[in-house]
């Protein structure tokens, strides 16, 4: 269980780094560095000359099978300890072969944009896979005791339901985001915070980018809701951080948009702004993986697994005598 807890934040990292990198990609021009060839660059897996943006897109493509690595040996390492209380629906091994099939899925998108150039709706559509992968790592994560998840006592129904809720909408938050950054003259359509002070007209660029603001405004107010609620009921400590964390990360990611658009959005705060809400749709998932409670293990199993001196006494099922 350790084992598949720590390889699960290595993947987790590794899955961050190559979302926040990918923004990198993007505003930077860097997405056709290689031309449409894939997975190879102009022939070579390891050019030693290029432009920067070629250098940027391989060392994406690096990260990509980097991140493919590390999920494949947690899947691995998930199904040889499938009977130590990680299988079944609450278990981590369903979340890590899930993360197996969206990292391949992932990779054939990722040629499918590279081959179409840069396709708004295909690129949209790539982000979300990649979100979709790093919530299944979080779960596995959480499944496997990370995150303070061995103590949750209990269950939170009313908090889970939010949480399902904060979920939704930060991922449509991140998927208007991603249409406004992609859409041409979407992230010019409206400037001024949080007001737009100059409209470029009613078309579909500036409703994506108003819609866009206005699901982040629900966001922050959602999830305020949480903070305040998780008090009020005396929720477990783990839970009060978690929501804790989601608000901090919210509330910055505000000032991050409105410093952006106050600034004409320049490239530094467009990736800090990626960055900020790929932070954020951890902590929210984060936040309701914990909220639904340990699954999978008694409370003799957890304490089983976690002791340092766990040997060849110990067993899934309670310590033999």
């Amino acid at each position: 269980m350790l084992t598949v807890r720590r390889l699960g934040y290595v993947a987790l990292l590794i899955g961050f780094a190559q979302v926040v990198f990918g923004a990198i990609v993007r505003i930077s021009g860097s997405g056709l560095g290689c031309g449409d060839h894939w997975p190879d660059c102009f022939g070579s897996y390891r050019p030693t000359t290029g432009t920067q943006s070629l250098l940027i897109e391989i060392s994406h493509r690096y990260g990509a099978a980097a991140l493919s690595v590390a999920i494949i040996c947690l899947a691995v390492v998930a199904l040889k300890a499938r009977n130590e209380g990680i299988a079944g629906p609450g278990g981590a091994l369903r979340p890590s072969l899930l993360a197996v099939l969206l990292v391949v899925v992932a990779a054939l998108f990722g040629a499918v944009t590279v081959k179409m150039e840069l396709s708004p709706i295909v690129v949209v559509t790539h982000l979300a896979i990649a979100m979709s992968l790093l919530a299944a790592l979080v779960v596995v994560v959480v499944r496997a005791g990370g995150f303070g998840a061995l103590r949750v006592p209990a269950r939170y129904p009313r908090t889970l339901a939010s949480g399902r809720a904060a979920v939704g909408l930060t991922f449509l938050a991140l998927v208007f985001g991603a249409l406004t950054a992609n859409t041409p003259r979407a992230a010019q359509a409206c400037l001024g915070f949080p007001l737009c002070r100059i409209a470029s007209g009613s078309g579909t660029p500036f409703w994506i980018q108003v819609t866009h603001r206005i699901i982040a405004f629900l966001l922050v107010g959602h999830i305020t809701g949480i903070f305040f609620a998780t008090r009020k009921r005396g929720e477990s400590i783990v839970i009060r951080r978690a929501a804790t964390a989601a608000l901090s990360v919210v509330l910055l990611q505000i000032v991050i948009a409105a410093v952006m658009v106050e600034s004409n959005l320049p490239p530094g705060f467009r990736s800090l702004h990626q960055a900020a809400g790929t932070v954020l749709w951890i902590c929210v998932v984060a936040l309701t993986a914990l909220a639904a409670g340990t699954h999978g293990m008694t409370e003799i199993e957890r304490i089983v697994y976690e002791s340092p001196s766990r040997g060849e006494f110990a067993t899934p099922e309670g310590v033999s005598t």
